[in-house]
């Protein structure tokens, strides 16, 4: 987990805790908070116009797990987290979201908002905002926190930020503030303390404001209360009804004038509020990661337990198969949000060749994890059968949440397009080949799973000598991402089975993967040049990859 062993230690019984919970009382109170979805209160008993969110307890003791006692939000921030003296890295903070993402994911939401919120407040904004702000937004104690959200989203202005119409304007009789006048159209934790919004600064003196496109908006802090204690200018004019994370309140805002912060360069809205965006691409990673590991859990439990046709389900040829569908890319998110989060570690500590590679694989972890989220959960649901249907069971819940993933925080195309301006602009396409390169040379990868050069007649080239995983000396990058995505499977992107010769019988057990001797005849060679040998020796099986749980028996 690229974490000091003395952490490692620190930190295992309270992950083993919050695994716990996450298996028990948490998914609970996930399943009642799924249930009984939060209300909007528009007036008090006595008439008096103070919107509020009513919130089931089931999901305050969730937020008060996440927020407090195991400081989600606040660990990149503080540096007395669980007992630890000196700052967690970030790896910390998603190696624990990822456990309780397995049990409640719309929480996690408003958990990444407020931890994002705070990075780039710290990073942009003016000292005395952060000064006053920063305590109540890093805060344990749920009655003095300050939670966090982001109000982009408009009708006419969705992924297209240049279209923002929120206007804002400076504030007369306060120095300094800006009045915001304008509809947010999708406000996720619509009643947090504080949302970072964007909005178009009007034409004014300085010639800074009224310009079109992005260079027109700006980055404004917005709070939900002023300092006299009186609600701001702004109202949820309604809650969504939502597909999935349910136990989470999204709401149209409507700003007549609210009282706001510019937070970082007037005009320069976008790029700030794009370090928030990423950081939240980053926790969509985790979250989907955490979604498929628990669907992958679920349907492995059934596997092992239930029987069919005198026998258990993973005991069955194409069950075998399915579940390997679904563990694959469960795994390939894991790893790849933990490396992401270690590029972006070194990244913040001013390596420029991880800030390339940070820049690159956060989009990509979010595009690819969030995507394979909404199969393997819908998969998963079918080893289940027709129970698996039934909201009585989590699987329902966890096809539904996984949805959100490809939409928030930029939809798969506009992510795509992201991932080209990395390439293009920061050259980040030749940092994720070294760094795939460095994996590929620091893996002792069985000889069975390695993809090596093929020559014209198709046979292998002589590989000469080499150096530790069994790579070739003086071996080149391959020629593209195409040609490298033979060594992690390839094709269809789960390299099981796919590629067996017709006429090669499948050896071992029943559902066993081929045998190295089922590759495919010498002549038969790839675009990318590579012959492609079984990616699964018999040897690795559902044991090595997948260890039962304590008491399994199959």
């Amino acid at each position: 987990m690229y974490l000091p062993p003395e952490l490692v230690t620190h930190l295992t019984p309270h992950l083993e805790r919050l695994g716990a919970l996450a298996g028990g009382t948490l998914d609970a109170l996930a399943n009642t908070a799924d249930k009984n979805p939060p209300e909007l209160q528009h007036r008090s008993r006595s008439g008096r116009d103070e919107q509020k969110v009513i919130k089931h307890p089931a999901y305050v003791e969730m937020e008060r797990l996440a927020f407090s006692e195991y400081a989600l939000a606040a660990i990149s921030h503080r540096s007395d987290v669980l007992g630890w003296q000196g700052q967690m890295p970030a790896m910390a903070k998603y190696a624990l979201t990822y456990l309780f993402v397995q049990a409640e994911f719309g929480l996690c939401c408003p958990v990444s908002m407020t931890d994002s919120l705070t990075r780039t407040l710290k990073k942009f904004g003016a000292p005395e905002l952060v000064q006053r702000y920063l305590p109540s937004l890093t805060s344990l104690d749920m009655d003095t926190l300050s939670q966090g959200a982001m109000f982009m989203t408009e009708q006419g202005a969705g992924s297209d930020i240049a279209a923002t119409e929120t206007t804002a304007r400076p504030d007369p009789d306060h120095s300094g503030a800006w009045l915001l006048t304008g509809d947010k159209w999708f406000c996720s934790n619509p009643d947090a303390a504080l949302a970072m919004v964007l909005a178009r600064v009007d034409d004014v003196n300085d010639g800074q404001g009224g310009q079109p496109g992005l260079k027109g908006v700006s980055l404004f802090l917005l709070p939900r209360d002023l300092e006299d204690g009186t609600h701001n200018r702004y109202r949820i004019i309604r809650l969504k009804d939502k597909l999935g994370t349910r136990s989470m309140a999204s709401g149209e805002i409507r700003l007549e004038g609210a009282r706001a912060w510019l937070v970082g360069e007037q005009g320069r809205g976008f790029v700030q509020m794009a370090d928030m965006v990423n950081n939240s691409r980053l926790s969509n990673g985790v979250r989907a990661a955490g979604l498929m590991r628990r669907a992958v859990s679920e349907a492995f439990y059934i596997a092992r337990h239930r029987q069919a046709f005198g026998k258990k389900l993973i005991e069955l040829p194409l069950m075998r198969r399915q579940l390997m569908k679904l563990l694959v890319p469960s795994e390939q998110a894991r790893t790849m949000v933990f490396q992401t989060a270690e590029a972006l570690r070194r990244a913040d500590a001013g390596d420029a060749e991880a800030l390339r590679l940070a820049r690159i694989l956060t989009p990509l972890i979010k595009f690819r994890a969030c995507r394979d989220a909404r199969k393997v959960t819908g998969d998963a649901m079918e080893v289940r059968g027709g129970c698996g249907y039934i909201e009585e069971w989590s699987d329902p819940r966890l096809v539904r949440d996984a949805h959100l993933g490809s939409i928030w925080e930029g939809t798969s195309n506009i992510v795509a397009l992201d991932v080209i301006r990395a390439i293009r602009r920061e050259q980040s396409l030749t940092a994720l080949m070294a760094h795939l390169e460095k994996l590929l040379d620091e893996t002792p990868l069985d000889g069975t799973l390695r993809c090596e050069p093929a020559g014209r007649d198709g046979a292998r080239r002589d590989a000469g000598p080499r150096r530790r995983g069994g790579r070739r000396r003086g071996a080149g990058p391959p020629r593209s991402l195409g040609a490298l995505s033979h060594h992690h499977g390839g094709g269809d992107g789960l390299g099981i089975g796919a590629h067996r010769h017709p006429r090669a019988p499948a050896s071992g057990p029943a559902g066993a993967a081929a045998s190295p001797a089922a590759v495919r005849p010498a002549g038969d060679r790839r675009r990318s040049g590579c012959r492609r040998p079984a990616l699964v020796p018999e040897r690795l099986t559902f044991t090595t990859l997948y260890p039962p749980t304590q008491g399994d028996k199959t």
